[in-house]
């Protein structure tokens, strides 16, 4: 037995204005602006970090950043289970518009083994065999899962719903449920939360309004941490009870997706303004436009001959030319030596940046 999806009517008036915001962005993300890649890249780096963070890894936005997009090897555990996260949700980026798709418990043991290799005590990619018990703060047990032998029926009824039920319901309740339903079900020894987060983001992503680095909530979850896992200690209530109300993690989730757009919004609106501004300061100087790609991704974890060169089309000589222009001009500064060859925005820049509001 599954959670009973809650009775939507409370919800409406937020839900209708939660769906004008969601697509709104989408549109947004979905026009031929300059600046729409470096927001995903920063999504990207931004939900696996914060989706990790919650389970206790904690990794720098910099290093993030350069963990999600390859640039580094991860080092350390806390990498490590970034770059799984960013792994699984690179697999939830393809699944959500694949026309052969469809819903399964191999899906499920695949996304968990993407996000938890780096853990191997954590059985990633199996169903746990023994019992798990979630520690309150401060001790005691705040959640006991279902036992092992129950995991496999509760997984099959968990994929019949996915696959048909309550799908004539808002695309943000089903995937709250499908949260709920997974991490209440616990069917791995470890890393329940981070794919229960995953699926949300995927049943989401299945929608197509928007991507799942821009459709998920983990930013916020991170942020508020405290209430997230409050809120489910009061639909469970201690052990499995899926006759109980889940109306009170529907309406946190709700929220939160409210929260998570319209922060998303004033991040693009700030981008508009960041490009703007520099696309002024180049034009000043006589400058090629391009150079506005190398100041923008320098002010996010530093910009690399490699990767401006290929975002802004030019050769490997051109990029280094253009960079040392920008170093010449006091608006980047280098660090590191060799490929691990760095540059960052310089003080100078990024206070024309915060002066036109893009900061």
């Amino acid at each position: 037995m599954l959670y009973t999806t809650p009775d939507i009517t409370p919800h409406l008036e937020t839900l209708a204005a939660l769906d004008a915001l969601r697509r709104r962005l989408g549109h947004e993300v979905s026009r031929a602006t300059p600046w729409v890649g470096q927001l995903r890249r920063q999504a990207r780096a931004a939900t696996a970090r914060s989706s990790t963070a919650i389970e206790g890894y904690h990794v720098s936005a910099e290093v993030a950043a350069a963990v999600v997009e390859g640039r580094v090897a991860a080092a350390d555990r806390d990498q490590r289970a970034v770059g799984g996260y960013a792994l699984a949700m690179q697999h939830v980026a393809v699944l959500a518009d694949d026309p052969s798709f469809r819903w399964s418990d191999r899906l499920l043991l695949d996304l968990h083994f993407e996000a938890c290799a780096s853990e191997p005590a954590g059985s990633p990619g199996r169903w746990r065999t023994g019992p798990v018990l979630v520690t309150a703060p401060g001790g005691g047990v705040a959640y006991r899962a279902p036992e092992a032998d129950q995991v496999p029926a509760l997984v099959d009824e968990l994929v019949e719903w996915l696959s048909a039920g309550d799908l004539d319901t808002p695309v943000v309740v089903r995937a709250a449920m499908a949260h709920l339903h997974l991490v209440s079900i616990h069917p791995f020894r470890d890393g329940n939360g981070r794919l229960s987060r995953i699926l949300q983001s995927l049943v989401l992503a299945r929608d197509g309004v928007l991507s799942p680095e821009l459709g998920s909530i983990e930013e916020h979850l991170s942020r508020d941490t405290g209430r997230y896992y409050d809120v489910l200690r009061e639909v469970q209530g201690g052990h499995y009870q899926p006759g109980r109300s889940a109306d009170p993690w529907l309406a946190f989730c709700i929220e939160a997706h409210r929260v998570q757009a319209n922060e998303r919004l004033a991040t693009l609106d700030r981008a508009a303004l960041r490009w703007a501004a520099l696309d002024e300061l180049v034009a000043a100087r006589g400058w090629p436009d391009r150079l506005v790609i190398a100041l923008e991704q320098s002010l996010f974890g530093g910009v690399d001959r490699a990767s401006y060169s290929t975002e802004a089309e030019v050769s490997s000589a051109t990029a280094s030319a253009d960079l040392r222009r920008l170093m010449d001009a006091g608006l980047i500064s280098r660090r590191g030596q060799g490929r691990d060859t760095r540059y960052l925005a310089s003080p100078q820049l990024r206070e024309v940046v915060s002066a036109a509001g893009g900061a």
